[in-house]
């Protein structure tokens, strides 16, 4: 019985051919996701904006009645609430934006959240208090700054790591995939705003845990075929290479995608955030891999020999004594 392939053995895509123009793309689609992010914005939760969350639980309904929940909350002048399904059908997360004069005061925070269990309760006797949350904006800005320095130091210790382990050339290229991966991952969320939570700074660190698992093993590739292939010009280097490790990266994406397909069409509305942005990563992640990270290799002046050590002088004499040069 013959194991089905995926990717066949002969497989030789002229994937360099294109680099030009789907850089190009690229470096407009990064260009969009930060003017996004700088115009409309990302819609920052509780987590970074500051506010009031309360969940709680409807014990004698199948399903919580967002519906009426966000009429009746609408009345107490608090501002638009976000409501949502949080966990089970019947759960429900219920976040308000405190104003400013309740902004560092317990007691009006307190208040305000009383309110809202009050009207809620008033309407539906069986809804049962979870958690009663306060995240004053002080400390949110703490968590949004806490939060880009994770991002940042996390994507300049990986580009250190890659420089030691290959060359310089591949810690810039690896570091210009992770910026395209996380710009655009930012960019969709500044576009559909989308709740950005801690929740989607954990998917933004996953994203870059897999791209850069799936460059480093397209640059370990690399690295072996510029020993292997002295002669080789560098962009048919590149394709061989990618083609090599094509199947491995197919395989990888669509393992994860069968996982995070149905979660993402029948999941729980709270993860619903963090799937949309773990599954855009793996598009983007792979994509990055084949025409981010190796195609700089190319302007970056990567040659056959980055990675023959250099002669010393004994073993130039050497070779002198055995006639050899």
């Amino acid at each position: 019985m013959r194991l089905l392939k995926l990717v066949p053995d002969n497989t030789n895509i002229k994937f360099l051919r294109w680099r030009l123009p789907f850089y190009v793309i690229s470096c407009l689609l990064i260009a969009a996701s930060w003017a996004l992010v700088l115009t409309k914005g990302l819609n920052y939760g509780v987590d970074f904006a500051g506010g009031q969350e309360i969940t709680g639980t409807f014990t004698e309904e199948t399903e919580a009645p967002v519906g009426e929940l966000r009429e009746t909350l609408s009345t107490l002048g608090l501002g638009e609430p976000v409501i949502q399904r949080f966990g089970e059908a019947n759960q429900v997360s219920i976040r308000v934006r405190l104003p400013e004069s309740a902004e560092g005061d317990a007691a009006a925070a307190n208040r305000i959240a009383d309110e809202i269990i009050t009207a809620v309760t008033a309407e539906h006797e069986d809804f049962r208090v979870d958690s009663n949350d306060t995240v004053s904006g002080k400390v949110s800005s703490e968590f949004r700054a806490t939060a880009l320095e994770a991002l940042i130091f996390a994507m300049l210790a990986i580009a250190a790591y890659i420089w030691i382990r290959f060359e310089w050339q591949f810690g810039v290229g690896a570091l210009f995939a992770l910026f395209h991966d996380v710009s655009l991952t930012l960019g969709m969320f500044a576009l559909f705003q989308l709740e950005f939570s801690l929740q989607i700074i954990a998917a933004i660190l996953a994203i870059i845990g897999y791209s850069l698992n799936d460059t480093i093993v397209v640059y370990d590739r690399i690295r072996e075929n510029l020993k292997k292939y002295r002669k080789m010009e560098l962009p048919e280097l590149l394709d061989l290479s990618v083609n090599e490790t094509l199947a491995r990266t197919v395989m990888t994406s669509l393992t994860l995608l069968v996982a995070l397909l149905p979660l993402l069409l029948f999941g729980p509305a709270s993860l619903f955030g963090l799937t949309a942005a773990i599954t855009l990563g793996i598009f983007v992640g792979t994509y990055s891999s084949v025409y981010m990270a190796a195609p700089i290799l190319v302007w970056l002046g990567v040659t056959s020999n980055s990675f023959v050590p250099e002669e010393t002088v004994a073993e130039r004499q050497d070779k002198k004594a055995r006639g050899e040069i």
